[in-house]
């Protein structure tokens, strides 16, 4: 069974995520936007969503999930959709860090 880790969206930018008018397809998300939560073990995001409800770990809108294939989707008012990092460019001079490097700093 699929073993899922938590994003947790911050406060402010969960605000403007609520806020804003939805959008279907891809989306682009931004790490420094995440804090790093628990784990939940299930078959779906779904699954997941429904074994913890109603508990203190409960996924909010704007919460991310993560396979183990790295693969992540965002919780949003209408189900899960399908999401991506966007990992700003390096400034010029410093080296590029992988994308897993960045999302789990």
């Amino acid at each position: 069974m699929p073993v899922y880790r938590i994003h947790r969206m911050k406060d402010a930018p969960r605000q403007n995520f609520r806020n804003a008018a939805h959008t279907g397809g891809l989306a682009s998300v931004k790490p420094r936007d995440y804090e790093p939560g628990n784990i939940v073990v299930a078959t779906s995001p779904y699954a997941a969503w429904h074994a913890l409800y109603q508990t203190e770990d409960a996924l909010i809108v704007g919460d991310l999930l993560e396979d183990p294939t790295g693969a992540i989707c965002i919780c949003k008012f209408v189900g899960f959709e399908e999401a991506k990092w966007v990992i700003p460019e390096p400034p010029p001079g410093q080296p590029q860090l992988l994308q897993r490097e960045i999302a789990t700093a």
